[in-house]
């Protein structure tokens, strides 16, 4: 539990043992059977993206996802990251990592509405990494975590999104 030390000092967390930092959720859009076209969208958290139009380009098709992603609300510009696993001409798997503001944390996994046309075209998700929330997200840069059973405190060198704990002083 945060305890507030007055106005402009940080908050201490309390915690027992090291803090961690956390891991990124990744989660893999399977694009399976034949598509010739269509489109599909995907969804998080309530937040549906506009039709993503299926393309057998690679490049454009990733490019469209990690658009259509980042537009929603509850994701955000720059806080995704969309690569091809086994895709080939737009068929086949491709990864997409939460990270930045998004990052650290667990995350719901997405659900895909087809709309694609072609022979039997499917799109499935599914979590590969499940995402593992850092201790004192949304501490600040400079604030302090107090690892009470080891006696060691440490301080967020990183971000309030993506924290970095290092260890203050010389404990052991």
């Amino acid at each position: 539990m945060p305890i507030m030390q007055g106005a402009g000092f940080n908050r201490i967390l309390a915690t027992a043992g090291a803090p961690v930092t956390g891991t990124d959720a990744v989660q893999t859009v399977t694009i399976g059977g034949t598509p010739t076209g269509g489109t599909f969208t995907l969804s998080l958290d309530g937040f549906t993206t506009v039709p993503i139009t299926w393309v057998n380009v690679n490049a454009t098709l990733i490019a469209a996802i990690k658009a259509a992603l980042e537009a929603l609300g509850n994701i955000g510009s720059g806080n995704t990251t969309v690569t091809a696993g086994t895709l080939t001409a737009g068929i086949g798997t491709l990864t997409v990592a939460f990270n930045l503001a998004v990052g650290k944390q667990p995350m719901s996994t997405m659900t895909a509405s087809n709309s694609m046309t072609g022979t039997a075209p499917t799109i499935a998700v599914a979590t590969t990494t499940p995402g593992v929330a850092a201790t004192g997200r949304g501490y600040a840069k400079g604030q302090i975590v107090s690892d009470n059973t080891n006696a060691i405190l440490y301080q967020n060198t990183g971000s309030a999104t993506a924290p970095v704990w290092t260890k203050v002083g010389l404990e052991t």
